[in-house]
């Protein structure tokens, strides 16, 4: 019923061949079907959203103009399928640090990209961890690294190479979880970000999107280390960066 011509194109052995110098690619159906599977899914759901509209389609606007990109997403959600639709022949990976989450989202949704993160921080070590960050040389921003640093503990250095090695175009930041003591915090997430932010050696800037802005800890952070000069918009809960690579490695965050 679709007057789509590349969801009604004939396949092969149909009695219809298709023109084999068609410009219609196996990638470009297979990411209209992933979109019309992601349409379903949602018209079908009952689950609420995590972002409101209006915080939706700033990401949604970003990962538009740049698909397909290279989208690194911290926390996994009802939305994962979205994102993962929006960007379909680009990388999308996702980190979630709790794999019974984990297995709950993806039982369904088996094509997603994830990597399970153990954090080496909780919520309540937020105000010494910036304490730590001022006295410890391996977190300076003149340092930037993350592989294999194990004396920054705001650092991520437990993460799978692919993250490390690939620039990402864009990094969403809505996870993992940040709402009670024990919880990792935002913190390394939001310092990780920069850091691969600053070390960009393409072209263009990384955008960060980041959402819970309303709590103390994310907006003490993200003013620390993305830094109020970089914001270019936010709406409610959601705060987006442009950063720019740094042009001086012995520069700070800000």
């Amino acid at each position: 019923m679709s007057n789509n011509p590349t969801l009604c194109e004939p396949s092969e052995g149909s009695g219809i061949l298709p023109n084999r110098n068609s410009t219609v690619n196996d990638d470009t159906i297979m990411s209209e079907h992933l979109q019309v599977d992601a349409i379903l899914h949602y018209a079908t759901s009952r689950v609420i959203p995590q972002q409101t509209m209006d915080e939706i389609k700033i990401s949604f606007n970003i990962l538009k103009s740049l698909t397909p990109c290279n989208l690194l997403v911290f926390g996994l959600g009802h939305d994962s399928f979205m994102w993962s639709s929006i960007n379909p022949r680009g990388t999308t990976l996702f980190l979630e640090e709790d794999p019974k989450w984990s297995r709950a989202i993806l039982k369904d949704l088996s094509f997603i990209r994830s990597n399970t993160v153990r954090y080496r921080t909780t919520l309540y070590e937020a105000e010494k961890l910036i304490e730590h960050y001022n006295k410890e040389p391996d977190c300076w921003a003149r340092k930037s690294i993350l592989r294999g640093n194990s004396k920054c503990k705001l650092a991520l250095n437990m993460l799978s190479n692919e993250v490390y090695d690939k620039e990402w175009d864009i990094i969403m930041i809505d996870g993992p979880k940040g709402y009670f003591d024990q919880a990792p915090g935002r913190m390394s997430a939001i310092y990780s970000a920069a850091v691969m932010a600053r070390n960009r050696k393409g072209p263009g800037v990384t955008h960060v999107v980041m959402h819970d802005v309303d709590r103390d800890v994310e907006k003490v952070y993200a003013e620390l280390f993305l830094c109020r000069k970089n914001l270019v918009d936010g709406v409610g809960k959601l705060w987006h960066f442009e950063i720019p690579p740094a042009s001086d490695v012995n520069t700070d965050f800000c």
